[in-house]
């Protein structure tokens, strides 16, 4: 049983490569900065904890959020499913499968027979467009190679795995509204509502006060790794290339802003995308500086780091207020 017309050529970021491989068989192309944008996925978070070994930088709200923001918004509905039962799970795929409808899954990426970078992360998502006796078809990034299958068990094992940012067994289907919303309700609701999250964090590891955390904190980033030229290197990878679109999503949000600005004759959103325009190769610097810092031992990449993070969260917590309505120029 396999469903041929399911895909989402070129996607950047698996949760939105998969939203939009479903919304496309739909009948609904939406591009992947909007599907980002009106699920409200921009974010930032520094996360460091005792069982881990190197600090995260994270640019996005967590996994799922989006798929659930951006379908409300477009007014289609999300029927989801989760179940401790490997065997409920798969009848819970097969079912809409055979029905015609593709689904979405949350998955370790571990387990998956196609990743050639074998990391636990249980937030990564992809498209199941069908399954044969010995392997699930699966939609996932251009980055990961587009239409890609993996094995029946590993994907049994991807679904189940439990650990940080994992579900049990999530699958999900989407079903098309007979008449979609206004764009522009939509886009400012959702551009209004991601700013003020951002802007009011609930911690301190969180939105523009968590990267003042990270300015703070990344100049130790030499001492706090057993292995700096693996550790710090892969969280600039990270950054620049595990799924981000660049720039820790900023380039991504900066295209949702453009695509809403020829949608929208607005000042605010005007200035917004230029703001984020000059934001996001900054956070490319800091990748490469971080990443200099491994390579080289040298702290001083780390302490140019650290400055242009000060930066960046001024001039973030600027361009939200813009975007939220608050404050323009």
């Amino acid at each position: 049983m396999i469903i041929e017309d399911v895909s989402f050529p070129a996607g950047r970021h698996c949760e939105t490569t998969t939203l939009g491989a479903l919304l496309r068989h739909e009948g609904l192309d939406v591009s992947e900065p909007m599907l980002f944008g009106l699920g409200e996925g921009l974010g930032f978070v520094y996360w460091d904890a005792k069982n881990m070994d190197f600090p995260f930088l994270g640019g996005r709200t967590k996994p799922a959020t989006i798929t659930r923001t951006a379908t409300d918004r477009l007014g289609v509905a999300l029927h989801v499913q989760e179940t401790a039962s490997p065997r409920k799970a798969w009848r819970n795929v097969t079912a809409a499968l055979d029905a015609g409808r593709p689904v979405g899954l949350q998955l370790d990426s571990y387990h998956l027979e196609y990743f050639t970078t074998k990391v636990h992360f249980g937030g990564h998502f992809a498209a199941l467009r069908g399954y044969d006796d010995t392997h699930a078809h699966l939609i996932d990034t251009a980055q990961q190679g587009g239409a890609v299958k993996t094995t029946l068990t590993s994907l049994e094992r991807a679904r189940g795995e439990r650990g940080p940012m994992t579900a049990r067994n999530l699958s999900y289907t989407v079903t098309g509204p007979a008449t979609p919303p206004d764009p522009a309700t939509a886009i400012r609701a959702a551009v209004r509502d991601n700013a003020r999250t951002f802007l009011n964090p609930p911690i301190a590891n969180l939105g523009h006060r968590g990267i003042d955390k990270a300015a703070r904190q990344v100049t130790r980033w030499l001492d706090r790794s057993t292995a700096p030229s693996h550790d710090l290197p892969l969280a600039a990878t990270l950054m620049e290339r595990g799924g981000t679109g660049g720039s820790l999503f900023r380039v991504m949000y900066r295209d949702f802003l453009a695509e809403c600005a020829t949608i929208l004759d607005d000042d605010d959103l005007h200035l917004g995308h230029r703001l984020y325009a000059g934001i996001a190769p900054l956070w490319t610097e800091v990748a490469h500086h971080i990443t200099t810092a491994g390579e080289t031992g040298d702290p001083v990449h780390l302490g140019r780091a650290s400055a242009i993070l000060t930066d960046l969260a001024e001039r973030e917590r600027h361009a939200m207020r813009v975007l939220a309505g608050g404050h323009s120029e």
